[in-house]
């Protein structure tokens, strides 16, 4: 189990790493404009985010 959960950790880092990599511009202006963001709406994106991740893990198993 902690094997998997290292190798979901380090996959995250590759696939959150990719976008500053490839567009440091773009990837700064987005996130100066997520701090005008009000709290509700990050919290839902960031519901939302999690139950599709937990549904596409229930379907991959």
């Amino acid at each position: 189990m902690w094997k998997e959960l290292a190798i979901a950790f380090a996959l995250v880092l590759v696939i959150e790493g990719i976008v500053p990599f490839l567009y440091p511009r773009r990837w700064r202006a987005l996130a100066m404009s997520l701090a005008e963001v009000p709290d509700r709406t990050m919290r839902t994106v960031g519901l939302v985010s999690m139950l599709t991740g937990t549904a596409l893990l229930y379907l991959i198993r």
